[in-house]
């Protein structure tokens, strides 16, 4: 039922997609469908934490995969990359929400939004000493430039191979911010 629901929701937005075409999509009724959703917005939630959980695991696994900074902020920019490539199309619920002034929708928006520069920004203030407030803002900027190229590259399918597009973004923003200096060696 959630993957027909995601398949109408990203095709067709909130708005436009309703509870039959669910049902339709899913082979159930719209009584079995209501028996697991109340409602629209229901089911649209649900599926909008599924895709925010999917990205921060992604995002925490990157950069809890190395030591190696460089391979973090590649590893972050990549986990954009695979979100948004995704044939699911979750991202087109967390980063094209035809409903982000709905309350139960924006707090989960900007929750995510937090949550995934909180990952980056405790990795950049233990390296660099910054505040946590200049590694948020940092941390933020890396993440936005992420997901605003994943996009970009999205709507030009086949100018420029995944690999090599996460690559050059990736040496963008590792040139920022690694010329921030370690507060301490790193590890061996």
């Amino acid at each position: 039922m959630l993957a027909a629901a995601r398949e109408v929701f990203v095709a067709q937005g909130y708005h436009t997609a309703g509870m039959d075409d669910i049902a339709v999509r899913a082979g159930v009724s719209k009584p079995v469908l209501y028996q697991h959703f109340p409602g629209k917005l229901d089911l649209y939630v649900a599926l909008l934490d599924d895709g925010i959980a999917s990205l921060l695991d992604s995002l925490r696994n990157a950069l809890e995969s190395t030591t190696d900074n460089k391979q973090r902020v590649r590893g972050a920019i990549s986990a954009y990359f695979d979100f948004i490539d995704d044939p699911d199309g979750a991202y087109r619920l967390v980063f094209e929400s035809d409903l982000p002034n709905e309350p139960a929708v924006r707090d989960r928006l900007e929750a995510a939004d937090a949550s995934c520069a909180h990952l980056m920004a405790s990795v950049i203030a233990e390296d660099t000493g910054l505040s946590d407030t200049q590694a948020e803002l940092l941390a933020a900027g890396l993440l936005g430039m992420a997901q605003i190229a994943a996009r970009r590259w999205l709507r030009d399918p086949g100018t420029l191979h995944r690999d090599a597009a996460v690559e050059l973004i990736s040496s963008l923003g590792w040139r920022g911010i690694g010329g921030f200096p370690l507060s301490h060696p790193p590890s061996p």
